[in-house]
């Protein structure tokens, strides 16, 4: 289901405007500034609400990350669950952002942050395949892809990001031994993956039909959707493959 388009949502990104990337060029060249820190980098690509990423960055947060969400007033959502978690503040009741305070940033204004409270996740919107496209190669210690849309309609195969073009541009913008984690509830999309991994330059470490009942579960960031299928019966999915150039 679209999400019902959200009012002002492109004026409550601006609030938290420290908090997103305005192009993959600009933000990688300046991510060591941004960060503050040397760390490698992860990218999650269709970030959702911004579950995992939050839990992510937290449980592993000697990485940082960059988080890319086609759809802008999902992005939204992303970003102030994140600032959120941070203690930043929230929205305020009549609009616009309160921080821990009090104080208050109306629509059509930014919020000013310490660059110390902003943490190691950064929100970029747009399209995955063009913006990584852009990345140089071996630039990134790890991609998540997480409950991505199945394109199961004919003559969508090619728009899966499982699709073995996804997985050699993966490949390409992976450090040697970066890894490419999926998970899934569409079983069918899960063995079409299987067998797209097997022809490219990734190599399967791992995987499990059954995510929450195998040794993995203890380390996996469930997200809303992910607890909301699993409750309803559905299995999750799980690979992991290793960059194998």
């Amino acid at each position: 289901m679209r999400m019902k388009k959200k009012k002002h949502g492109s004026e409550r990104l601006n609030l938290l405007s420290q908090l997103t990337a305005t192009d993959i060029e600009s933000f990688f060249e300046n991510k060591d500034e941004i960060f503050e820190n040397k760390s490698p980098l992860r990218i999650e690509i269709g970030c959702g609400k911004g579950d995992f990423v939050v839990g992510k960055s937290v449980k592993e947060s000697e990485y940082n990350y960059l988080a890319i969400e086609k759809i802008a007033d999902v992005c939204t959502l992303a970003v102030e669950n994140y600032a959120g978690s941070r203690g930043l503040g929230s929205l305020a009741p009549n609009g616009g952002w309160q921080k821990p305070n009090g104080e208050i940033y109306s629509l059509g204004e930014t919020v000013p942050f310490e660059k110390s409270e902003l943490g190691n996740v950064r929100f970029l919107v747009g399209d995955a395949k063009e913006i990584l496209a852009k990345l140089p190669d071996n630039s990134v210690d790890a991609i998540y892809v997480n409950f991505c849309d199945p394109w199961s309609k004919k003559g969508h195969t090619k728009r899966r990001l499982t699709y073995i073009e996804f997985l050699k541009m993966y490949s390409r913008i992976l450090t040697k031994d970066g890894k490419f984690y999926f998970k899934t509830d569409n079983r069918p999309l899960f063995d079409f993956s299987l067998e797209e991994v097997e022809k490219s330059p990734l190599k399967l470490e791992y995987h499990t039909f059954d995510l929450h009942a195998s040794e993995m579960d203890k380390d996996n960031i469930r997200t809303e959707y992910e607890r909301n299928f699993s409750e309803k019966g559905f299995k999750i999915n799980m690979l992991i493959a290793k960059n194998n150039k």
